[in-house]
């Protein structure tokens, strides 16, 4: 039985992925207008630009570890609930900055908050959903992070850099507002013991015709009353989907994405595109935003597989094809001294012509379209789908941890693998953990398309 207040539900806990995107967005129109401010104790120096944007990965990497432990302790909604504290203390200190400190401040408590959120939120709606539509709610978690950080490069072209900060303050303030009117997850509410309110939370969710108490016994069958130790994580049924699934965090990273995002707007510019600056942000955030609402939609239908082999194939053929094109541009890059990527790139458009240049532009568009149909949306889910109920908090939290340690090392390393494997090098090398990746999903990722979470949990028994 399809229910209009789970979708209610839904809407109230997506409104946190929503917010880490814009956290996520925030860096890129703010940084250009920092770097020229008049007020020296606020200008940002490039090595200075470089931590604002990346230190939001930190702060996401100590979200994980914390949230993994609320989400177990004081249960998925007030976790929820709870995390808008420090996005909204975050963007205050933002708003009032006097000096960077202030500003990195700032960045880390909202980055806290945006890995607490990337942790509760595919938790939340992964055990409030139905079968039948899970895949597509749980794909909604990634749909609302694109559409925050393309809502932030748009909001960022008319809103100087304080008021940006108050827009984007403004969904998590709403979450806060909405998720007090939804009910804590039934799985959550049977592990501690609370059958009557799981009742009342199942019959929110579901509507007052389906079969509550037929569901109820379902999920009790599979709740066991004691703790989780750490003797415990030698049994198969908890250490295999911690494995698949911290695996697939590791490749959500390492296939690229941030490291062509660094580099958009800058192929635009090369390719002689009239779309420079934000504006190819934008571009490119669209194309996202477009492609996780196709993969949201069909999810349930195709399977996680199918989309996780699309997506990694795009992915491979479009980052050797970036490879390919470096190459080209830039026959006497080895002998090059200097590994900076602006170096290379501006070095790469002074001997490019113009035949060559939409190489790049239709290797960025297929990169980000491949990502945004499946390695972008699909990890999350299967994450908050995989883990049995007692080691949902611990094996979430070591997932989310990883995914934001390898985006930091990613986006901060990024200059060193330019520099010791040249350019092409570096794409061709993401083009192997494409592939590494699709070979990964066909022999070790279990297909959860419209089985239940008990079911789930009994495969891996």
């Amino acid at each position: 039985v399809r229910n209009k207040k789970l979708y209610l539900a839904t809407f109230a806990a997506v409104l946190g992925p929503l917010s880490f995107g814009f956290v996520l967005g925030y860096s890129s129109p703010v940084i250009p207008e920092l770097r020229q401010i008049n007020d020296p104790k606020l200008r940002l120096d490039s090595s200075q630009a470089s931590w604002f944007g990346v230190v939001v990965t930190l702060g996401a990497a100590a979200g994980g570890i914390l949230g993994g432990y609320l989400v177990d302790k004081v249960g998925r909604k007030l976790s929820l609930m709870l995390c808008s504290i420090p996005y909204v203390f975050g963007y205050v200190v933002i708003i009032s900055a006097q000096n960077v400190w202030m500003l990195y401040l700032g960045r880390i408590m909202t980055g806290l908050a945006s890995g607490i959120t990337s942790l509760v939120v595919p938790v939340y709606i992964s055990e409030v959903s139905h079968p039948k539509v899970r895949g597509m709610l749980g794909s909604c978690v990634q749909l609302m992070v694109v559409t925050g950080i393309l809502g932030a490069y748009i909001a960022g072209i008319i809103l100087k850099w304080r008021w940006l900060a108050v827009l984007c303050s403004i969904p998590c303030c709403a979450m806060l507002l909405f998720m007090s009117f939804m009910p804590e997850t039934p799985r959550f509410l049977l592990n501690q013991n609370k059958r009557s309110e799981a009742i009342a939370s199942l019959r929110f969710l579901r509507g007052p015709h389906a079969d509550h108490e037929w569901e109820c016994r379902q999920i009790e069958a599979s709740v066991q009353e004691e703790g989780l130790n750490l003797y415990e994580f030698k049994n198969p049924s908890i250490y295999r989907p911690l494995l698949i699934a911290v695996t697939l965090m590791f490749f959500q990273q390492v296939t690229g994405i941030n490291a062509v995002m660094f580099y958009a707007e800058t192929i635009f510019e090369d390719a002689n595109f009239k779309v420079i600056g934000v504006m190819a942000s934008v571009v490119v955030g669209s194309i996202q935003v477009c492609f996780t609402a196709v993969a949201a939609l069909i999810i349930d239908k195709t399977g996680r597989k199918v989309l996780f082999y699309i997506s990694g194939i795009i992915m491979a053929l479009s980052t050797a094809l970036f490879g390919l094109y470096f190459k080209m541009v830039l026959p006497h890059q080895n002998n090059s001294s200097n590994p900076d990527v602006w170096f290379t790139l501006n070095s790469a458009s002074l001997g490019t012509e113009s035949g060559i240049s939409w190489l790049a532009v239709v290797s960025l568009g297929l990169f980000v379209a491949g990502f945004a149909l499946g390695w972008g949306p699909v990890p999350w889910l299967v994450v908050s789908e995989i883990f049995p109920l007692k080691a949902r908090g611990i094996s979430s939290g070591a997932c989310v941890l990883t995914n934001w340690v390898m985006a930091f090392l990613v986006t901060k390393e990024f200059n060193d693998f330019i520099g010791f494997l040249t350019s092409y090098g570096t794409f061709w090398l993401f083009s192997a953990f494409c592939c590494l990746s699709v070979i990964f999903t066909a022999f070790y990722v279990p297909e959860t398309k419209g089985q239940t979470l008990e079911q789930i949990e009994a495969y891996f028994r």
